[in-house]
């Protein structure tokens, strides 16, 4: 008979292997006890992310986007208050801040002239113009979010420029105006003249959020030029390097740079606002710059003035005819190119830093004006929403704009305002001398002209708004 195997005790089991047995108990048990005394708190990452300057955000969502219910939607409404006129944006974000169509559209857009700026002596009917604008963006917001959707007021150069208290005025009166009159949500400093390089930096976020660029590398996102009547802005990403070494800007404290979190990527964004060389802006310039009778970059035929900011200027043309070479050396000289202000590094004009270039700038979109004007001179298809210029597209333009006669001006740019054909020599001079002279590009380089920005299978108008859509919902 096979013999039986004893059983051993339960304990004798324990005492035998009661090393083993420490070795992985009291390790286990510390790290249990650590746990236990740890506040319960937030990963790192997420600390990091709610500390970040969150001006916009991707349209993969974060920030506030990520709490929103699956499915809701928010709206922003944006008044673009400009020189030359004014314009209402709205859009519809759903929680992952894509932009969701309205209707047919992504986009509900609609502009009227003139601008805020034009009711200098009466702020009043300053704000009523608004009124149609209102009605429109308030009829795209289901009646039931109209009181959560934020209306925010953004003026431009236009205002910025007035003198005195005007544009307090006119402002306070916008305020008053949408207390009384509107259903959206509204506060006093949701109505305010727009820092230059806000709009800047609102003007790179839509581009490059519609293209689809945030969260890449810096050096794959595009630059932007944007041309308004008052100012002109130019925004590109630099590397952290170039970053540090921006000096401050002149008379003030800021620098030049500003810092963006965007779909979870910093960027150091080069942004610079340059107020009284927006194109109307820049005819006071070029009118100034030229002493004597007439002026060379106004068309054979006309005798008038040119009113900007509440001045008016002699408009005429100069008695030996237009001459884009004479015209060029105005605009050089309104630019103040070689301004001796900047020593130390290289400038654009007026004594501005340029940022350094680099990659973030090799890919240019240039916006509003400088789309408009090749429209109306007939290098740029108007029924299509970006084109594909270069800066000398601009001075051969000019050449043939400077020998066109006014009278003979309307049959050769049918699609030109009439207002602008007096200048239409000097507007595409002034472009030219901004791009090739003032920030330095090469002639021959390849720029996109744009007006719209195919997002999906829509387009959407390439204008700040948007950036300060993205903002206002990321922050709602």
């Amino acid at each position: 008979m096979a013999k039986r195997t004893r059983q051993e005790p339960f304990f004798d089991k324990i005492c035998r292997f009661r090393g083993a047995i420490l070795v992985v108990s009291v390790p286990l048990l510390l790290i249990s006890f650590v746990l236990l005394l740890m506040p319960h708190s937030r990963s790192v990452s997420s600390v990091a992310v709610s500390q970040a300057e969150t001006l916009g955000r991707s349209r993969s969502g974060g920030g506030s986007a990520g709490h929103r219910k699956a499915g809701s939607k928010s709206y922003a409404v944006i008044f673009d208050a400009g020189s030359s006129g004014s314009r209402v944006h709205v859009f519809c974000f759903d929680e992952k801040l894509n932009l969701v169509a309205m209707g047919k559209e992504l986009e509900l857009f609609s502009q009227k002239k003139p601008g805020l700026s034009a009711y200098a002596s009466d702020p009043q009917e300053a704000a009523k113009s608004l009124m149609s604008l209102l009605e429109e963006a308030e009829h795209a917001v289901p009646e039931n979010l109209r009181s959560k959707t934020a209306v925010r007021v953004g003026a431009t150069a236009g205002l910025r420029q007035l003198e005195g208290d005007t544009s307090d005025r006119i402002l306070q009166a916008v305020r008053d105006f949408l207390g009384e009159k509107s259903s959206l949500k509204s506060k006093p400093d949701w109505v305010t003249v727009l820092d230059g390089t806000q709009e800047g930096a609102f003007q790179w976020v839509t581009i490059n959020y519609l293209l689809g660029n945030l969260g890449k590398k810096y050096s794959k996102t595009v630059g932007v030029v944007d041309l308004g009547g008052g100012s002109v802005q130019m925004a590109y990403a630099i590397s952290e390097k170039d970053a540090a070494k921006a000096p401050r800007i002149t008379g003030g404290e800021d620098t030049y740079v500003k810092e963006l979190f965007l779909m979870g990527k910093k960027y150091y964004l080069y942004v610079h606002s340059y107020l009284h060389y927006g194109l109307l802006a820049a005819r006071a310039e070029i009118l100034k710059a030229v002493e004597g009778p007439g002026n060379p970059c106004i068309l054979n035929g006309y005798h008038g003035s040119y009113k900007y900011a509440g001045q008016k200027y002699d408009a005429s043309a100069s008695p030996s005819g237009t001459n884009m070479n004479d015209c060029m050396r105005a605009a050089f000289n309104a630019l103040k190119v070689n301004e001796s202000t900047c020593t130390h590094m290289k400038c654009t004009f007026g004594g501005v830093w340029n940022g350094g270039g680099g990659d973030g700038q090799k890919n240019l979109f240039v916006a509003s004006f400088f789309f408009d004007r090749a429209a109306e001179a007939g290098f740029a298809n108007p029924n299509l929403p970006v084109a594909k210029v270069k800066p000398v597209d601009f001075k051969e333009a000019a050449k043939q704009a400077c020998e066109t006669k006014l009278k003979d001006a309307k049959s050769s740019y049918p699609r030109a305002e009439e207002d602008n054909l007096p200048y239409l020599c000097m507007d595409l001079v002034y472009q030219y001398t901004l791009l090739v002279n003032g920030f330095a590009l090469d002639p021959w380089q390849e720029i996109t002209l744009v007006k719209k920005v195919k997002y999906g299978n829509a387009l959407v108008e390439a204008a700040w708004p948007l950036g300060s859509a993205i903002e206002v919902v990321s922050s709602s």
